[in-house]
């Protein structure tokens, strides 16, 4: 009786730890079912509070729905499916007030189409794989015919976002140049600008390609065009603190991977209208 009674024993207790073993098994391949997942099971996740905007059309927006979305979003939300090990979690702000949040650990890093310049290097860290290239024009109303160049904005006003990668630009270009412009600094509507064009209280503003079609007039044509050669040429990064350099490697990691496999293409030309992704000497300038 007590023979049999161990046996039975025996086969509950062997019964019971190949069930876990094969819960365990499940568990493992959930949780490195994303490209690159690498993440044990026991491995703490780590939330990641990320810095963004909702009045950069098609980049970080809230759509019709009341959702946050766009190009920067959604890529940040596939590769927060890949890095098993973090969950990212949006915090949306002024753009004008992201640096200083991420600067006070409000949040842990900025995805909002930002680019180096050398006052963010030196309090930031940038991860390295860019993620879209950034052309950046004069820009003026549509119907305008005297600015052609930056050469032609003497006397005029030009439009900007304060702290932004374009501000820098001018103010360093006013600098170098004798102030030949007086800079207008944006209050944060995202459609400032067009009014106060075709008003005629600015002149002329900096702006991509890309972002043209975001900026309709009333006809729903876009409202603005690009004019001359590009005045910036630079990567599109994210911004995250000194002490990142771990959460920026595991970033770049993933985003080589999702330009690897034709992801962030496909991300960047459906909500961008084309694919600004390459390198410079690889695109096609239309």
């Amino acid at each position: 009786m007590k023979k049999r009674t161990f046996l039975a024993t025996l086969l509950v207790l062997a019964f019971t730890l190949t069930g876990c073993g094969a819960a365990n098994n499940g568990a493992n391949e959930t949780a490195n079912s994303g490209a690159g997942a690498s993440a044990s099971p026991a491995q703490e996740v780590k939330k990641i509070i990320v810095g963004t905007g909702t009045q950069f059309p098609n980049v970080c927006f809230i759509d019709e729905d009341g959702k946050l979305t766009g190009f920067d979003v959604e890529l940040v939300r596939e590769l927060d499916k890949r890095l098993p090990e973090y969950e990212f979690e949006f915090q949306t702000q002024e753009f004008s007030s992201l640096l200083l949040s991420l600067e006070t650990k409000k949040i842990d890093f900025v995805a909002h189409q930002m680019e180096k310049n050398p006052e963010r290097e030196a309090k930031f860290l940038f991860n390295k794989e860019p993620y879209s290239i950034f052309l950046s024009k004069i820009a003026v109303y549509r119907d305008n015919t005297t600015i052609k160049s930056i050469d032609d904005l003497t006397g005029k006003k030009i439009f900007t976002s304060p702290t932004s990668n374009q501000a820098f630009f001018l103010e360093q270009y006013n600098k170098d140049h004798n102030n030949p412009y007086e800079i207008v600094y944006s209050s944060g509507a995202a459609n400032d600008r067009i009014a106060l064009l075709k008003s005629g209280r600015i002149d002329a503003t900096l702006a991509t390609d890309f972002s043209l079609p975001f900026y309709p007039d009333t006809d729903g044509n876009p409202a603005m065009k690009t004019v001359g050669d590009p005045l910036i040429q630079s990567d599109v990064l994210f911004v995250l603190r000194k002490d990142s350099q771990e959460l920026a490697d595991k970033l770049d990691a993933s985003i080589k991977e999702v330009k690897d496999d034709g992801t962030l293409s496909k991300l960047s030309v459906e909500w961008l209208g084309e694919d600004y992704t390459k390198p410079l000497d690889e695109v096609v300038k239309k």
